[in-house]
C-alpha cells in the first residue's frame, strides 16, 4: 500500500476516534451536569422544601437553582415540585424521579469508593451515625487516638436515632452506623461490637436505693425518667420491664436526655436507666446510686452496620477494631446472666 494511502488512512481513523471521543466526552459532561442536577432534587431541595434554604446550602442563588431544576424539567418533560404549595412539595411523579435520583447519587458514589479501597485509602469522608445513647460514652473513648493515629481519616459524626438512620443508609446519605440491635432489613448487615448491660441510676430517697438488686417488680410504682419514644433504649427496657402501665402514667416523665435524667436522680428525684458505658464516666459519689438489675440482666448489643453494598471495608476494619480495643474485654462477649433484650 503507498504511504499515501497508509497516511489517510491513519488519518480518517485518528479523526473517527477522536470523533467518537468528542461525543463520549459531551456525552460524560452531560451526564455529569444532570447528576449534579439531580443532587440539588434529590438532596437539597426534597429536604429543605424550600427553593431559597435549599439555594443557600448549595452555595448558588435561588434564580441559579431554579434554572437548574427547570431545565431539568424540561429535559424531562415532567414538573418535578409543585410551586404552587408552601412549603414546596414534589409532584406524584417528582417523588419517583427524587427516588431514583438517590439511587443513581449513591451508586455514582461508589465510583470513588471503590477506587479508595483498591488502592486501601483511607482519603474521603467516611460518614458514621451514632446512636444518642451510645454516642457520649463511646466515642471519647477511642475517637480522639484515632484521629491522630490515622490523619488521612476523614469520619464525619451524627448523632442520630435509630428510624433515621435507618432511612439514611438506605438512602445513602451515610456510610455506617452504630445501633443498639441487629439490623433487619435486607439491605443492612451488621458485625457486633460489644454487649451492654443496663443499669438503674436510683435517688437517694427513692425505696429502691436501699436495695443492692433491681428487679423488674420493684420499679411499677417508682417514677421513672424515660427517653421519648424513637429510641431504641427505652423500647427495650419497657420489653424487658414490661412496663406498658408506667408507660401511660408516666407521660409526664418521658422527656431531655439521659445526662438530664442523670441530674434530676443526683438531686433526689426519681430513677432512670443508664448503659454500662456511662457507669465508667461516673464520679465516686454517682456510682453510689447505681444500682444492677437482678438476673436475667438487661443487655443491649452494640452494632456497626453497613448496607450490604458496602465498599469501603479498610476504613471499616479501623472503626472495629479501635472500638473493640476500647471496651473493656468482659463487653465483647456476651457474659453468663446476661439477657439481650
Amino acid at each position: 500500500m503507498p504511504n499515501t494511502q497508509i497516511k489517510l488512512l491513519y488519518s480518517s481513523t485518528f479523526i473517527r476516534l477522536f470523533q467518537r471521543f468528542s461525543v463520549s466526552l459531551s456525552s460524560l459532561i452531560s451526564n455529569a451536569c444532570k447528576i449534579k442536577y439531580y443532587e440539588y432534587t434529590a438532596t437539597r431541595i426534597y429536604p429543605y422544601r424550600h427553593f431559597a434554604k435549599a439555594a443557600e446550602h448549595c452555595r448558588v442563588t435561588q434564580p441559579t437553582l431554579s434554572m437548574m431544576i427547570q431545565k431539568l424539567e424540561d429535559e424531562l418533560g415532567i414538573k418535578l415540585f409543585d410551586r404552587n404549595l408552601q412549603p414546596v412539595r414534589p409532584t406524584p411523579a417528582g417523588r419517583k424521579v427524587i427516588e431514583q435520583a438517590r439511587n443513581v447519587l449513591y451508586q455514582a458514589s461508589l465510583i470513588k469508593d471503590i477506587v479508595n479501597e483498591e488502592e486501601q485509602s483511607l482519603k474521603g469522608t467516611f460518614r458514621l451515625a451514632v446512636l444518642p445513647t451510645i454516642a457520649p460514652y463511646l466515642l471519647p473513648r477511642f475517637f480522639q487516638q484515632l484521629s491522630e493515629k490515622h490523619t488521612d481519616l476523614d469520619i464525619r459524626m451524627l448523632e442520630m436515632k435509630t428510624a433515621p438512620t435507618m432511612a439514611a443508609l438506605q438512602n445513602g446519605e451515610i456510610d455506617a452506623a452504630i445501633i443498639a440491635n441487629q439490623p433487619t432489613e435486607s439491605y443492612l448487615q451488621g458485625d457486633i461490637l460489644y454487649y451492654e448491660q443496663f443499669f438503674g441510676y436510683v435517688a437517694h430517697n427513692e425505696s429502691i436505693f436501699k436495695k443492692d438488686l433491681i428487679r423488674t417488680a420493684d420499679i411499677n410504682d417508682e417514677r421513672l425518667w424515660l427517653l421519648d419514644e424513637g429510641h431504641c433504649f427505652r423500647d427495650q427496657l419497657m420489653r424487658f420491664c414490661q412496663m406498658e402501665k408506667v408507660k401511660v402514667r408516666q407521660a409526664a416523665y418521658r422527656l431531655g436526655s439521659l445526662e438530664t435524667f442523670m441530674r434530676m436522680v443526683e438531686s433526689g428525684n426519681g430513677i432512670t436507666f443508664i448503659p454500662e458505658l456511662a457507669t465508667l464516666q461516673l464520679s465516686k459519689e454517682q456510682k453510689e446510686l447505681v444500682r444492677p438489675f437482678a438476673i436475667p440482666k438487661p443487655t443491649r448489643e452494640i452494632v456497626f452496620v453497613t448496607r450490604k453494598d458496602f465498599i469501603r471495608h479498610t476504613v471499616a476494619g479501623i472503626l472495629i477494631e479501635s472500638i473493640k480495643k476500647a471496651v473493656p474485654k468482659e463487653m465483647l462477649t456476651l457474659q453468663p446472666g446476661q439477657k439481650v433484650v
